[in-house]
């Protein structure tokens, strides 16, 4: 059956001409001063609040919904499933809706598994993640892969700009957003243009997750395609 990739959609750069890629983001003068400086603040916060998830966050699971428009706007797909991480570098994203994918890093591969087609394609941790929003949510740092600066606030959350530093990656810009210390939403603008907006729901911080959640063996009779 033909259909398009969950792959475009995925939180994870393009990954080539494989088969899978085929298929394939405030009356007077003092008063005005006084609001200025307690809204910058409230920006910087976001930046803050980006440095300490990262910082004492060790784990989380959420559930997420994912929204990827077309660089006109006009088309949009969306899917949803699970997303659980575990620093450094181990996540986890089970893919429900529409269609069953599961991507899975365990801090040295990360495995894209189509359900599907039974087909499973991997690369290595450091080929795949780079300046991506997965390896913001779930790497151990931030500045050696991007630029942080605040946002204004926008939909009742408080907003972090994560630029790549790398200038030829496949995303130009990742916006984070919290819901005071809670982490609610991430929006993706790719090399392309291209649009993606995750929103995480019931977010669990510093939860016990067993190693197994991130691990994945191909099951039997699966393609597979290691990079």
């Amino acid at each position: 059956m033909n259909r398009p990739p969950p792959e475009a959609a995925s939180p994870l750069p393009p990954r080539g001409a494989t088969p899978a890629a085929r298929r394939s983001r405030f009356r007077g003068v003092h008063v005005v001063a006084t609001l200025l400086f307690v809204a910058s603040c409230a920006h910087a916060d976001a930046v803050d609040t980006l440095r300490e998830f990262v910082r004492e966050v060790k784990s989380g699971r959420a559930d997420f919904t994912q929204v990827v428009s077309s660089t006109d706007g006009a088309r949009k797909k969306t899917s949803s499933g699970q997303f659980e991480f575990l620093r450094p570098n181990r996540f986890r994203f089970a893919y429900v809706k529409p269609f069953e994918q599961l991507i899975v890093a365990d801090g040295t591969k990360v495995w894209i598994y189509d359900v599907d087609l039974n087909q499973a394609s991997s690369r290595r941790a450091g080929q795949a993640l780079g300046a991506t929003p997965a390896a913001l949510l779930a790497g151990a740092s931030l500045d050696d892969e991007f630029v942080l600066s605040a946002l204004p606030a926008r939909a009742g959350l408080e907003w972090a700009l994560a630029t790549p530093k790398a200038k030829d990656g496949p995303f130009q810009a990742l916006r984070v957003g919290f819901r005071g210390k809670t982490l609610a939403a991430v929006e993706i603008t790719d090399s392309f243009g291209q649009q993606s907006a995750l929103t995480f729901g019931r977010f669990e911080g510093n939860v016990e997750l067993p190693l197994a959640r991130f691990r994945f063996t191909p099951p039997a009779g699966a393609d597979v395609i290691e990079q």
